[in-house]
């Protein structure tokens, strides 16, 4: 049976909601080094790819990257090093290019002062996001953080909301999930969850056939939390 999600909300107006963040490409624009680091790690492997070719291949965890490109050449122990390698090309391109989205730290405080539940839920290293919280001293936001090690599914499978939604005791349609790529908003609908989608990665143009995005954005500047909730509740 399909959910009204808007009689749905007006019902649960007093409880709380949760704001479950993907990290890459929506709390900081960061993807075109990783994009980087997977050209640079492929091509050592063996696959010297574009740009361009290697773009649509990166969703989800980095053993199901590796796979996309390799199949089942390489043992457990292989992916396992081959992707510890892949986030240390990562982390030495990015670590001195570290901010977080504008508007993004205002955003943050509101719905922190809100008592809103925050949780980062993401298919990267735990490595990787330790660093950018350090870096922009945005750790204290978050109640639960949800990464790469703590899933085995990556997105569209809806595993990384549902274990963070599970983690903060708050029911998926009270979630609203913050992304920047179709395969994100995807899982967040595949969880029942609503999604508000930041155009870092430029797929909005694809968000037509995709259920489920309540707003699109270019950066958090131009939204509240207030106003986000309002839009569910309407």
């Amino acid at each position: 049976m399909k959910t009204n999600f808007g009689d749905y909300f007006k019902s649960i107006m007093s409880d709380n909601f949760a704001f479950l963040f993907d990290m890459d490409g929506t709390m900081v624009d960061n993807m075109k080094y990783h994009e980087l680091a997977w050209q640079q790690q492929l091509k050592q492997l063996g696959k010297d790819l574009s740009s361009e070719e290697i773009k649509p291949t990166l969703y989800g965890k980095n053993e199901e990257v590796l796979q996309r490109h390799f199949g089942d050449r390489f043992s457990d122990e292989d992916v396992e090093l081959f992707s510890k390698q892949k986030e240390e090309k990562y982390q030495t391109l990015y670590k001195d290019h570290i901010s977080l989205i504008k508007g993004l730290p205002s955003f943050l405080q509101q719905a922190y002062d809100a008592h809103i539940a925050l949780a980062i839920a993401t298919a990267s290293a735990s490595s990787n996001i330790e660093m950018i919280l350090k870096a922009t001293h945005s750790h204290k936001f978050f109640n639960v953080i949800i990464t790469a090690e703590q899933t085995k599914k990556g997105k569209p499978d809806p595993e990384v909301f549902l274990t963070a939604a599970s983690q903060l005791n708050i029911s998926p349609q009270l979630c609203i999930v913050f992304e920047d790529s179709l395969k994100g908003a995807e899982a967040a609908y595949n969880g029942g969850m609503r999604s508000v989608f930041i155009t870092t990665s430029g797929q909005e143009s694809d968000l037509k056939r995709l259920p489920g995005v309540i707003k699109i954005i270019d950066d958090f500047s131009s939204i509240s939390p207030d106003s986000i909730i309002s839009i569910l509740q309407e």
